[in-house]
């Protein structure tokens, strides 16, 4: 070992040996872990049944986390935000039990808030100590979502033409809500004053202060039950599980060697719509090197930060929230599929990630007052990037390009006047793998979902008129890109149509033969004279009373020759209407008999080898990603980057 993996670490509370948690009973480390886990599901449950809003109680759109009190993430079910900018700005020594801190403020969060509709309560974990008879901070508990409304130049509080932070709604540094259990009711009312949408916002912060308070007296209960210095070691071997989990299970299938790959943001809501490149150069460490065996994510490369609103503010303590955030990917190079579910990211994931940022700037590196509300094309574009470098590194072995959020809505008077917003974040295809096709509309942030059709239906003044899949939707591969969603709606009364949405232009990629997605569209009047096309980002589309606006989201890519795809899987797609029978011949080679009405269709096993030979000997070489045609419009003609060839 080095001396920089055997030097104890530092923390702004107390210092961690590398044997810490050594000495932890495992029993009572699988205890401690699943109590863990049973607390974060308790208060996210209790904020999704008492919370108002449909972007917080229906769509689920918040995530909750247990940190320690050296603010090490200890949970892995959900990503969370970060306790530095509380324990940054409030001693933990001056914290009393009931206090309940906020904050939203993107440039004060130390990366762990993307924009200012994602509000987070942060509840301090106390326990007594037996020495002092004094109550001290042991953990946090903090939850965190998208509301629908923070104030701001537009409804829903994300213009898409920001030019500054100072558009995009209200910003609250870490401030204390609620002090010693007493609500602080001036902070409260500037907040519900800033907002749109008051009653709900009050509601759902009422719900989630509620639902932390909650979960901190389990977690006290915990640390009364078998006693602090137990509970922390067992929380020392849970995150040492995870490093060393990580280290020989996934690093070791990443060969050593440095490789680079890119993608891009197709528009800022400003500039005319342009390639807004996030580059990672990966480089995987040997256990020789002098920090030892990790991966050194380099941004250099990344382009300058933009006019409009999709910056993200991630070079913050050391990027922390970034490696985090990221993490997740990793678990795709596990052995199996079901290994893959099984493995957490909690700070344990932390010591084998180096993040290298370019100078302040930049997409990643933004400077005040640099508007971010649209920061998911790029935080979520890193996901793919990641995915994509990875793929390079392991000849492949990782999925193809997902779907990435996008925010969709309408907001007007409902029938009998009164104001209505209404926000859904739709999701899309997951991209193909090397051992399964990709799943269809998924949604990224976990346990988020569509909201239900019953539930908006009866709320607002539209009818949905259809939601399925979007046929063709999914990249072409040896095994096929998940489908994104088709959704229309007609309108009962005058409303304007909002969205704010990346993948209009470029594609989802596919990888190794596999064909990129769909992008996102939508149009309104679909068939009609009147049909007319919407921006992926608009603020307010007019859209009249009884006319049609049809969503659809993106398809993810496909992984692998199409055309070396099993026919009868092309088969059961046409079937199931997720696969054209165009795209069967055109995209797969697959020569069809039958017909899918009369439950007799089938493929013509000799026309289909001859086609599929066919068309092998007509396509050109090709490069390891395919980025579709919307590639060439942005990048002056190249149908590839550089950086897309092994």
């Amino acid at each position: 070992m080095t001396a920089s993996q055997t030097a104890p670490t530092q923390f702004p509370f107390g210092t961690l040996t590398d044997d810490a948690g050594a000495s932890a009973d495992p029993i009572l480390v699988e205890i401690v872990q699943g109590s863990l886990a049973s607390v974060e599901m308790e208060v996210e449950t209790a904020i999704a049944r008492t919370s108002r809003s449909p972007m917080i109680r229906d769509a689920h759109d918040f995530r909750a986390g247990i940190h320690d009190r050296l603010m090490r993430k200890l949970t892995g079910r959900s990503y969370s935000a970060l306790v530095h900018p509380i324990a940054r700005d409030f001693p933990l020594e001056e914290m009393v039990p009931g206090d309940v801190f906020f904050h939203n403020d993107v440039y004060q969060s130390e990366g762990g808030i993307g924009h200012l509709p994602d509000l987070c309560v942060t509840v301090p974990v106390f326990h007594t100590d037996e020495s002092t008879g004094k109550p001290e901070v042991v953990a946090f508990v903090q939850a965190f979502g998208h509301h629908d409304d923070i104030g701001g130049a537009v409804p829903g509080s994300m213009p898409s033409n920001a030019t500054s932070v100072f558009e995009e709604g209200l910003m609250v540094p870490p401030i204390k809500l609620w002090d010693a259990g007493k609500p602080v009711r001036s902070a409260l009312a500037i907040m519900t004053r800033n907002s749109r949408m008051p009653d709900a916002l009050a509601a759902d912060l009422d719900a989630e202060c509620s639902a932390c308070l909650m979960g901190a007296r389990r977690l006290g209960e915990l640390f009364d039950r078998y006693g602090r210095e137990v509970v922390e070691s067992c929380f020392d071997a849970i995150i040492d599980r995870t490093t060393q989990t990580y280290r020989r299970e996934i690093l070791s299938q990443i060969p050593v060697g440095s490789w680079v790959w890119e993608d891009y943001a197709e528009h800022d809501g400003v500039d005319d719509p342009r390639l807004h490149t996030q580059r990672i150069t990966l480089t995987r460490t040997s256990a020789e090197d002098e920090g030892g065996e990790r991966l050194i994510l380099d941004f250099a490369g990344t382009s300058p930060q933009a006019k409009g609103p999709i910056n993200h503010c991630g070079d913050y303590s050391d990027g922390v929230f970034l490696k985090k955030w990221l993490a997740p990917i990793l678990r795709n190079l596990a052995e199996t599929p079901e290994r893959m579910a099984e493995l957490d990211v909690n700070e344990g994931i932390v010591p084998l990630i180096e993040m290298r940022f370019p100078p302040k700037g930049t997409l990643l590196t933004p400077i005040f007052p640099a508007p971010t509300n649209a920061r998911t094309f790029v935080i979520l574009r890193l996901l793919g990037v990641l995915a994509g470098v990875i793929a390079k590194a392991v000849d492949g072995r990782m999925p193809a390009d997902q779907e990435t959020i996008r925010y969709t809505g309408v907001y007007g008077e409902d029938m009998e006047g009164r104001p209505y917003l209404m926000r859904e974040v739709l999701g899309g295809g997951a991209g193909g793998r090397y051992y399964a096709d990709g799943e269809d509309t998924i949604h990224v942030v976990p346990d988020s979902r569509n909201l239900p059709t019953e539930f908006t239906e009866s709320r607002f003044p539209f009818i949905v008129e259809r939601l399925g899949l979007a046929t063709d939707s999914g990249g072409a591969g040896q095994f096929r890109g998940g489908l994104g969603y088709e959704k229309h709606i007609r309108m009962l009364k005058d409303a304007h149509f909002m969205s704010i949405a990346d993948r209009s232009i470029l594609a989802c990629w596919g990888v190794k033969g596999g064909k990129a997605g769909q992008p996102f569209d939508v149009v309104i009047n679909p068939g009609t004279p009147e049909e007319r096309q919407v921006d992926a980002l608009a603020d307010a589309e007019l859209v009249q009373a009884g006319e049609t606006i049809r969503i659809r989201t993106t398809g993810g890519g496909g992984w692998g020759d199409p055309l070396d795809r099993e026919p009868g899987s092309v088969v059961r797609d046409v079937v199931w209407g997720k696969v054209s029978v165009e795209s069967a011949l055109a995209d797969y080679g697959v020569e069809l008999t039958g017909s899918a009405d009369t439950d007799d269709l089938a493929h013509d096993e000799s026309a289909t080898a001859a086609t599929r030979e066919r068309l092998r000997g007509e396509r050109e070489e090709s490069a390891f990603f395919d980025r579709g045609p919307g590639y060439a419009r942005l990048s002056g003609g190249a149908v590839s980057a550089e950086v897309d060839w092994i």
